[in-house]
Formats: C-alpha cells, sequence, structure tokens
C-alpha cells in the first residue's frame, strides 16, 4: 500500500503537460484477458515446433500453410478476448487527461485499441492485418484485400503471399513506431511499465532511456522482471489489479 501511494503521489505530481506519463504495456497485460503468451501459445498440437518456425520469414517460406494455421489460431483467440479493467485504466485516463498519456504496447492484439487507446504505438505490429511477404514490385501495389483464399491468401496476379502483419524473429522493429517510443520515453515524466518481463529488446531497453532522461519509473507485475532494478516503485500486482487503483487516484478530487 506505501508503494501504491507513493507511486500515486507521482503521477499526480507529473501534471497534465503532454507526453508526461509513458505507459509501455507488454504480453502479461494481454494474459490477463486470456490471450496467452507467445511460449504459452507453443502448446498442444504447436508444442513440437521450434519458435522459429513458426515465427520467422525462413520458417514461413518452408511451411506457410503450418505458419498460417497457427496465426490463424491465435487470431481467433483474439477475436475472442476482451480488454480487462487494466486495459479500460489506461484508456479512461487517457480520457481525462487529453494527450498527457503515450501508451506503447508490445502486445500485438488490438485490446487497448478496442479500450480506448486507438493510437497506442505497437512496436511488434498487429497479428490481426495482413502484408505481403515481398515487397510489391507493381505500381500501384497489389491490395492485399483482394488476394486469393488460401493457407495463407495469394495474390492472383503475382502470386505473393500475405503474411501475417507482425514482427517476427530476425526483423527489425518498425521504423517510425521505434521511433515514436523513443521519443515518448525521453520526453516523459513518469514511464509506467505493466505486464512485461523486460526480457524483450529494444522495447526493455526503453526504461533505461526513460530514467537516464529524468523520468521516474514505475513497474507493475505480479512476478520479478528483468528491469525492476530501473524502477523506482515496484508493485506486485496484475494490470487488472492494480492500474485502476494507481490511475483514478491521479484525478483531482477523486
Amino acid at each position: 500500500m506505501q508503494q501504491l501511494q507513493a507511486a500515486r503521489a507521482i503521477l499526480q505530481a507529473a501534471g497534465g503537460r503532454p507526453g508526461a506519463l509513458c505507459v509501455l504495456t507488454g504480453a502479461g497485460m494481454s494474459a490477463e484477458s486470456g490471450i496467452p503468451t507467445f511460449r504459452d501459445a507453443l502448446s498442444g498440437l504447436w508444442a513440437r515446433f521450434d519458435p522459429a518456425e513458426l515465427a520467422s520469414e525462413e520458417g514461413f517460406r518452408a511451411h506457410p500453410q503450418r505458419v498460417w494455421d497457427w496465426y490463424a489460431e491465435r487470431r481467433e483467440g483474439v477475436r475472442r478476448a476482451q480488454p480487462n479493467a487494466g486495459h479500460h485504466a489506461l484508456a479512461d485516463h487517457a480520457r481525462r487527461w487529453p494527450g498527457r498519456l503515450v501508451l506503447v504496447t508490445q502486445n500485438v492484439d488490438d485490446l487497448h485499441q478496442r479500450a480506448g487507446n486507438a493510437d497506442a504505438i505497437r512496436l511488434h505490429g498487429d497479428i490481426l492485418a495482413d502484408r505481403w511477404l515481398q515487397t510489391c514490385p507493381r505500381r500501384p501495389a497489389c491490395s492485399t484485400p483482394d488476394a486469393r483464399p488460401g493457407r495463407p491468401p495469394h495474390c492472383g496476379v503475382c502470386g505473393n503471399l500475405l503474411r501475417p502483419g507482425v514482427v517476427w524473429f530476425g526483423e527489425e522493429l518498425p521504423p517510425s513506431a521505434l521511433a515514436a517510443a523513443r521519443s515518448a520515453a525521453e520526453a516523459c515524466t513518469v514511464m509506467l511499465v505493466v505486464g512485461t518481463s523486460g526480457a524483450v529488446w529494444p522495447a526493455a531497453g526503453l526504461v533505461g532511456q526513460a530514467r537516464q532522461h529524468g523520468a521516474k519509473v514505475i513497474i507493475v507485475n505480479p512476478a520479478a522482471s528483468e528491469i525492476d532494478d530501473e524502477a523506482h516503485w515496484v508493485l506486485r500486482g496484475t494490470a487488472a489489479q492494480a492500474l485502476p487503483l494507481l490511475l483514478d487516484d491521479t484525478v483531482p478530487g477523486v
């Protein structure tokens, strides 16, 4: 309780200037809504595969149907899931303090967007979106919605395959998303880190960047993470448990 009260006080002191609060969310946030983490999704039929076989360009080129089917199963799980109290607390906070909160997520689902944070910065892409495996050579480029059905769908003109719009092993993060996330980390007064192990880079490095630029760091996670040492306050709890308590008190009079 003492840690929570101290974190509330820091959030209140940060004020309402644009970008004062940068929030970084990870897989634990979505796990509370029933979306398994990447590793947990490698269960059942998929447990016998190496992760790189299902989440790399090489794996997709070798077995496109297998990879497409795995992502189709994961997409169905995302569509069934609903935003939890943590997602709603962040969205409510953004509505109460227009411009104050910049949300950066490592998650590829759309739960933040459905809760109300439509402008969340997606570091690892969007699992519900498709893009061409290869850059289309045609001008104008072939349209992905016009792809012919299949597992995976393909272009009827050039044969290009559709792939999920996520960042795979060996691929760089979208440059514009990473640049926006770094700018937000360096400009914020408080960085709130929720539901991440801190093991995935360069996303984990945003926390150190924020601290180096003078931000106070608050971590919300039920278990220890690899970046706990970067935090000024660590709150042991889940997003759905802690964020409503933490963020509601940043509004004067609540």
